[in-house]
């Protein structure tokens, strides 16, 4: 039995956004992302679905299971509507009256085709965060591309950096791109929230491209590229800009992480290792040095780990105080210490899995915490009492001689 802390879901528990009405018109993983935080702090996110297949992420399965719909998409409520039907437009058009923020990544140029451009959406809202999510941004000469995650982790950089020098570029093993621009876009959207709540502000466009937050985090390459006059090579496991730093094997088969980046660090690293001259060795004395000669530099380090077991590795590098850590898989994190004592991972109930594994609520509120109110919807299951809202304020302002 897993020892993971068993959650349910609670449809009565409130979050630090209640009231905060997200309609989320995006597909696939970077609006998903952004309104999968938004709903873990209690907003009321509405999918729009296509009726019949729903948003593509439903489609990303292992063993015909929808995963990652089913972490991505909890605390979201489903509306499957036909935006061909005028009858389907319209209760968008009711529903975005009532929100306080839009997510959408279609093609830009597309709501402006379907009538529902920025301009047309202020006269309907004028409070309105709009949050438009595409590969290269609304604008520039690679607007009208298509902006897969894949295209812009290779044309970033991150794939050039990624990998080892001898071998090609290497693209992450994840949807890398989209789920760091979606954070990005919970930032923004909760900014420009402020602004409309707190200064009294109209509301606004977010022109999010995917390209643009990944390059941001590889943002120093630039300033280097440009002293330096190249780009920084892979080096695998290793870093540029400090050593040691690598993975390294155990006697046993495992893996430890060691990172020296700093100074004193380093240092420590010597001793304990039993090479407490590498500390006045010109090729060892300095990080630019290290970094010079880091390959010898890792042949010493990985002789005297090689001789030990993972675990007894990890006991004396942390008995003296020295950074390291195991390489773990999924499959060892499950039941970690660590993952269980803070409660990484919680479990919560499901109708095919009868319980499934989930990342607990990022990151923690000491006084209005993130909660779990419902599990990820099945399509368009929350489509009667969402025409039934949209229904009763219809008749709502008839009364009022709107």
């Amino acid at each position: 039995m897993s020892k993971r802390t068993q959650k349910i879901f609670d449809p009565d528990a409130t979050g630090p956004l209640q009231g905060v009405r997200v309609v989320d018109m995006s597909r696939l993983v970077a609006g998903n992302m952004s309104t999968h935080v938004l709903a873990d702090y209690g907003a009321d996110v509405i999918k729009i679905e296509r009726p019949g297949s729903g948003d593509d992420l439903r489609n990303w399965r292992c063993e015909d299971i929808e995963i990652y719909w089913k972490t991505y998409s909890r605390n979201k409520r489903s509306f499957a509507v036909d935006l061909k039907s005028e009858e389907g437009r319209q209760n968008l058009i009711e529903l975005i009256s009532t929100a306080q923020i839009l997510v959408e990544n279609f093609v830009p140029g597309t709501l402006e085709k379907w009538g529902l451009g920025a301009s047309d959406l202020y006269e309907i809202n004028p409070k309105l965060i709009i949050l438009r999510i595409s590969g290269w941004g609304q604008d520039g000469p690679f607007s009208h591309r298509p902006g897969f995650g894949t295209l812009v982790e290779a044309m970033s950089g991150w794939a050039y950096l990624n990998g080892h020098a001898d071998k090609p570029p290497t693209l992450p093993p994840l949807a890398m791109a989209d789920m760091v621009a979606g954070l990005y876009g919970v930032g923004a959207v909760l900014t420009a929230l402020r602004v409309v709540e707190v200064e009294g502000g109209d509301g606004q466009v977010i022109d999010l491209s995917l390209f643009e937050p990944i390059l941001s985090i590889i943002g120093s390459e630039a300033a280097q590229c440009s002293l330096t006059g190249k780009a920084t090579m892979r080096a695998g496991n290793q870093s540029s800009h400090t050593a040691p730093r690598n993975v390294y094997v155990c006697a046993d088969g495992g893996y430890v992480a060691l990172s020296g980046s700093m100074q004193s660090m380093a240092m420590r690293i010597f001793d304990t290792i039993g090479h407490p001259e590498l500390k006045f060795d010109p090729k060892f004395a300095t990080n630019d040095e290290r970094v010079a000669h880091r390959d010898e530099l890792d042949e010493i380090i990985g002789a005297f780990i090689v001789k030990m077991t993972c675990e007894e590795a990890l006991t004396l590098f942390e008995a003296e105080g020295v950074t390291v850590g195991p390489v773990c898989s999924m499959a060892e994190l499950m039941e970690h210490s660590y993952v269980v004592g803070r409660e990484v991972l919680v479990d919560l109930p499901d109708a095919e899995m009868g319980s499934v594994p989930m990342h607990n609520v990022v990151p923690r509120f000491s006084g209005t915490p993130g909660v779990f109110r419902r599990p990820a919807p099945e399509l368009g299951e929350h489509n009667d009492e969402i025409i039934q809202e949209i229904r009763s304020r219809r008749l709502a302002k008839k009364g009022d001689g709107e």
